[in-house]
């Protein structure tokens, strides 16, 4: 089945990519997921849209990615969330609550969709992250959670 990505998908491609995947995981998976549609042969309007929509949020070139790849690698981003005993947390670090204190610390503005958090983050401590902000740049992060 041909299906548009409207969300990135790792493994697969990314926003605006049309893709031939089987059936049962289009239906089961990335259509649930709103992370496809369909491909119709209206659907170069859509991939267009989709196009302009990511290029508009990604960095506009390699260089200015690049300077906010020096300015992350120099930052330690610091997240305050609410804790239990032993350093639980009550619910997870996002990469939503990332992106915001990436900005809070002075950092440049980054699309919480390219935050990248191998395992959830669920106690005080420190824990990686990795961040994409452009096709050939990426900058690993390290995110220092502390009880609030």
């Amino acid at each position: 089945m041909k299906l548009i990505l409207t969300q990135p998908v790792s493994g697969l491609g990314v926003a605006g990519d049309v893709v031939d995947v089987k059936d049962g995981y289009a239906r089961n998976y990335l259509m649930p997921r709103k992370l496809g549609t369909a491909w119709t042969k209206g659907g170069q309007k859509q991939v267009d849209a989709i196009l302009a929509g990511r290029e508009s949020r990604s960095h506009r070139s390699e260089e200015e990615a690049k300077a906010a790849k020096a300015a992350l690698q120099s930052t330690t981003v610091i997240v305050s969330a609410r804790a239990g005993q032993g350093g639980r947390l009550f619910g997870a670090v996002t990469s939503g609550d990332i992106a915001e204190a990436i900005v809070a610390s002075g950092g440049p503005q980054v699309d919480k969709r390219k935050i990248e958090v191998p395992t959830p983050i669920r106690n005080v401590g420190e824990h990686q992250a990795h961040v994409r902000l452009h096709d050939d740049v990426s900058v690993d992060v390290t995110v220092v959670v502390q009880e609030a």
